[in-house]
């Protein structure tokens, strides 16, 4: 049997009618859910891997384009949980498949756990792929690649470039984008939790949206 039907066939027997419903209504009516949170998810996966083991590593590409395709929304949840218990195997070729991820069936919930679970730490492990690829998703037109950009370094701490991170807010900082001035905001909140003060001084010295100032300074004030 597939990785693919394994997953499909455990996902689909554990659906929820109930957490559907809901689910879907919290993500605007935009995607299908079967209703699995995400607790129940991960232990599902949890199972699947110590009954078959982890997918072969070459099938991974199809694997997750085939599961980003599905209607409901579990299945792409599913694509980043798999890549990520992946991450020892990570080459530079899935730059495209990440890329993929985050430009296809988009909104906050891929966006941000492909970028928190995949992308960040794709290029906290090929730090040479810094700042070309980043710089070319903050330069594109794609609204989602350009919040990957000015996230992609939370959870970094003490490595986080801090000179990357503040050229790229500064390019956005006349965006009336919600996503993207959001998205200043917590990356710098981020921040905060290791340089305080610097991102005080950075705040006050440039003229971010209110979303973005009030996220950014919730922890220092």
């Amino acid at each position: 049997m597939s990785y693919l039907s394994l997953i499909t066939q455990t996902y689909s027997t554990a659906a929820n009618t109930n957490n559907a419903v809901a689910m879907k209504a919290y993500m605007r009516d935009q995607f299908a859910f079967l209703g699995i949170k995400t607790p129940e998810r991960r232990q599902l996966n949890k199972a699947l891997v110590v009954q078959h083991g982890l997918p072969d590593i070459n099938d991974m590409p199809g694997l997750i384009k085939v599961l980003w395709e599905l209607p409901e929304r579990e299945y792409q949840y599913a694509a980043i949980d798999f890549l990520q218990l992946m991450h020892k195997t990570w080459t530079l070729d899935y730059l495209q498949l990440i890329e993929y991820m985050i430009t296809h069936k988009s909104w906050w919930d891929t966006v941000d756990g492909t970028v928190s679970f995949v992308a960040g730490p794709w290029l906290r492990k090929f730090p040479s792929q810094q700042p070309a690829v980043t710089d070319k998703w903050i330069a594109s037109n794609n609204m989602w690649l350009q919040r990957a950009a000015i996230i992609f370094q939370n959870g970094y701490k003490q490595h986080t470039n801090e000179k990357l991170l503040y050229r790229y807010i500064k390019t956005q900082l006349h965006s009336k984008e919600f996503f993207i001035q959001k998205a200043i905001g917590w990356a710098l909140r981020e921040y905060s939790k290791t340089n305080p003060e610097r991102v005080r001084t950075f705040v006050n010295s440039n003229a971010l949206a209110p979303l973005s100032r009030r996220e950014a300074l919730r922890r220092i004030e």
